[in-house]
């Protein structure tokens, strides 16, 4: 007797498929002055409570709970809790530079103070990107690593006319940089080792500086090295989110070790 004929299987449900980015629902969420304001804040890596928030943006506990719960929702800054408080970080360097881009294009907030002006001048001076460090500082700190032949790959310099996939802001991609067995040796010599840094992260990457429209050092390397000058104390947290200075031992430091010189 022939097999009895097996009834045919269901067909397989259909997948979503990916649409193009939701460009206006992100910017919506930039688009409010307050959440720019949380956002900024976070940008240089660190957690900061509800209540620093709040003060940074200007408003009320109850309003800055209301706005990071939408971009904890969108995935923009992730959120933990210890003991009472509650404190927020972005959810990737990515949002970081997306706020960066932003800044190529956004017309300049009215200077109105004094502190509207040095926050500004302090910014471009010396800042970090997420967890690396950029403006002026950051840029002549990789001019001194590819000058000292510690760095290599590129001289550090933006061309936009034959920029191929580099923009104005954000990740670089058009060169590859890489450490010297030098460079290698120098970091190590700081107090850096690199076999313990995170072995998914590339060690070296470059973005391209909004202010400066130059290379900053980035990737896992970059971020060793900003957090190793704050160990240090050559470099301090400044009062506004963001900011960096470098201290007088920092100035004396980096250029005992990789003779950079600062101008004053």
């Amino acid at each position: 007797m022939p097999a009895p004929s097996s009834s045919p299987a269901p067909p397989a449900p259909s997948l979503p498929s990916a649409g193009q980015p939701d460009v206006a629902r992100a910017a919506a969420l930039f688009a409010d002055p307050s959440r720019a304001r949380m956002l900024k804040a976070l940008s240089d890596g660190r957690d900061l409570s509800g209540a620093v928030l709040a003060a940074e943006a200007g408003i009320g506990a109850p309003t800055a709970s209301a706005h990071l719960a939408r971009l904890v929702d969108a995935g923009l800054v992730t959120v933990r809790s210890h003991g009472r408080n509650r404190f927020y970080r972005l959810a990737g360097p990515e949002v970081g530079h997306a706020l960066e881009a932003l800044a190529l294009i956004a017309p300049p907030l009215p200077i109105t103070s004094l502190r509207d002006s040095g926050t500004t001048n302090a910014l471009r001076r010396a800042r970090t990107c997420y967890d690396h460090l950029a403006g002026r500082l950051g840029v002549a700190l990789m001019g001194a690593l590819l000058e000292q032949r510690l760095l290599t790959g590129h001289d550090g310099t933006h061309h936009p006319a034959t920029a191929v996939h580099d923009r104005a802001s954000g990740y670089g991609h058009d060169h590859h940089y890489r450490l010297t067995a030098s460079g290698r040796t120098a970091l190590h010599r700081l107090g850096i080792d690199l076999d313990a840094l995170p072995p998914r992260r590339p060690l070296v990457r470059y973005c391209v500086d909004w202010s400066e429209q130059q290379h900053h050092l980035a990737g896992a390397a970059g971020a060793a090295l900003t957090a190793r000058l704050l160990t240090l104390g050559w470099l301090r947290h400044g009062a506004s989110p963001r900011v960096v200075h470098l201290t007088p031992s920092g100035t004396t430091g980096l250029a005992d070790w990789i003779g950079l010189r600062i101008p004053a």
